[in-house]
């Protein structure tokens, strides 16, 4: 097939462009190179063809000839949709529709959203499922919800979404984050000796590795139609739904001589969520996702250890994608509506 990733330079799109590819997928990206010099290690050898665009200005001439348009691009994660919350929604909510809407206008027959799980926002402590009432508590999640709306009322004969509502990420990219739990505990255990919680470690999370979210994707690409057609799959696995604590205590013995601490009046976090994952596992039985926290884990260490991870790397903008947004913004380069101020052009390309 051939493919365009929206958000191809960003955590998710480093790991899933070259997968595809590996799976014999022409792929070409669409992203302003926001997070350029955010590498763990050298600079990733892009293969992809590339076009910088926002995808709230895409035309319809750009996209002709695609069998499918993957929609990673976002503004990526909560902390980053309320340093503002208009901006959010002009890229997370408008973006993907405009860039929809061209899809469907170029005869693009497929269209693969990332969503996410944080849509369920305050569901609580029983696993839920794709057809759950959604609670969003943050400006991503309600961004993540209304998308999924407004590109179901696209589909058609003619344009088939599908909605990858994906789990907490972690592992390994080289386009690294460490604003996500499992790469930020294990960071930070690493450079500082601490497993340090903002929250009391109660609230449920469900994780998945970013490889074997690319698994997801591909499995979604290759799909009959009729499978995925206009519908939302939760991506994950049942038994990686766990408490924060949890992963604290995992990464704590993962790494000698580190100990965990709470930070000061640390209490329960709004988001707290369980999933259920018998949507993906009966309609795509081939399907295995593979790594296991406990996996990712050691492989988080291994990449940091071998890259020469300092607590100044962690404490930078480098690894943080809000860090990063409020350094561009300072330097000028982007606006307030995270627009670039040198072209005509902005963030929402910027992959997740």
């Amino acid at each position: 097939m051939r493919v365009l990733v929206a958000g191809d330079r960003g955590y998710i799109g480093a790991v899933l462009v070259p997968f595809l590819q590996s799976a014999g997928h022409a792929v070409d990206g669409l992203d302003l190179g926001l997070y350029e010099g955010c590498d763990l290690g050298p600079a990733p050898a892009w293969s992809a063809g590339r076009v910088a665009r926002d995808i709230r200005d895409v035309s319809p001439g750009e996209l002709a000839g695609y069998d499918a348009v993957v929609c990673l691009a976002a503004l990526s994660n909560d902390p980053l949709g309320h340093l503002n919350p208009a901006a959010t929604y002009s890229v997370n909510l408008d973006g993907t529709l405009a860039l929809a809407r061209a899809s469907k206008a170029a005869g693009v027959p497929r269209f693969l959203f990332a969503s996410s799980c944080s849509l369920y926002g305050a569901a609580g402590s029983a696993a839920v499922a794709e057809d759950a009432e959604l609670l969003p508590v943050t400006p991503y999640g309600e961004t993540k919800a209304l998308a999924e709306r407004g590109l179901s009322t696209l589909a058609d004969d003619g344009f088939s979404p599908t909605y990858l509502r994906n789990a907490t990420a972690y592992g390994a990219s080289p386009r690294l984050r460490l604003d996500i739990v499992v790469n930020n505990l294990t960071a930070v255990a690493l450079t500082t000796g601490q497993v340090r919680l903002e929250s009391d470690g109660s609230p449920w999370r469900p994780l998945v590795h970013v490889e074997d979210i690319s698994r997801a994707f591909a499995a979604m690409l290759e799909a009959p139609r009729e499978l995925v057609h206009d519908q939302a799959f939760n991506v994950g696995r049942s038994v990686d739904n766990v408490q924060v604590r949890d992963i604290a205590e995992m990464v704590r013995e993962a790494v000698p001589g580190s100990s965990l601490s709470f930070a000061e009046g640390a209490g329960p976090d709004l988001r707290n969520y369980r999933v259920d994952f018998a949507k993906l596992d009966d309609t795509f039985p081939a399907l295995k996702l593979t790594w296991t926290t406990h996996e990712g884990v050691g492989e988080l260490l291994s990449a940091y250890r071998a890259h020469g991870m300092t607590a100044e790397d962690f404490a930078s903008a480098r690894y943080v994608r809000l860090r990063r947004i409020r350094e561009l913004l300072e330097a000028g380069e982007i606006d307030s509506h995270l627009r670039r101020s040198t072209c005509q052009s902005d963030a929402s390309s910027a992959g997740l």
